[in-house]
């Protein structure tokens, strides 16, 4: 009897392992930035344009291009809030940096359609957001006198969250 016991208890966590392992090929695990990370990047980079008396928007976005941060500081102007958020979700949807986008995308380029793309914004700025070797979102950086200065700001941001993304 005891065997049979055992036997049951066997065939019935192989089974439920089996349930689950199908269950499992049905679904999709990905890697989210907290809010907390989100934020520090995106203070990171706010400060660092700061730094360079540039007054900035910084725009966090998931993988998915929702929102998690937005910050405009004082003397931002309105717009770069909208630009912002435009090259951190062109930056996380096409899983590249904005600034590498600009030469493939110029006219005559194959890729020329992508700037007329509702929400694409191809100017420096915007930059993708990885956590070992997996994209977990984008940073838009807006109101500098260039798309160079506001890559500076949004790498400065990656560079302060970096530690907390590597695993």
């Amino acid at each position: 009897m005891k065997s049979f016991l055992n036997a049951l208890i066997v065939l019935v966590f192989a089974f439920g392992g089996l349930g689950r392992a199908v269950a499992a090929e049905g679904t999709v695990t990905f890697q989210v930035m907290t809010p907390e990370t989100a934020l520090a990047a995106a203070q990171a980079a706010l400060n660092r344009c700061r730094e360079e008396n540039f007054q900035v928007s910084v725009a966090i976005v998931d993988r998915f291009g929702g929102v998690q941060v937005l910050l405009r500081d004082q003397l931002a102007g309105p717009r770069t809030i909208n630009i912002a958020i435009g090259k951190a979700r062109t930056a996380a949807g096409f899983r590249l940096n904005t600034t590498d986008m600009i030469s493939v995308t110029e006219n005559g380029q194959p890729a020329a359609g992508i700037r007329h793309l509702p929400g694409v914004v191809i100017v420096g700025g915007g930059v993708i957001i990885e956590a070992g070797g997996t994209l977990v979102g984008g940073i838009g950086v807006s109101g500098a006198p260039g798309g160079d200065m506001d890559d500076l700001c949004a790498f400065a941001g990656i560079d302060a969250i970096f530690e907390q993304l590597e695993f």
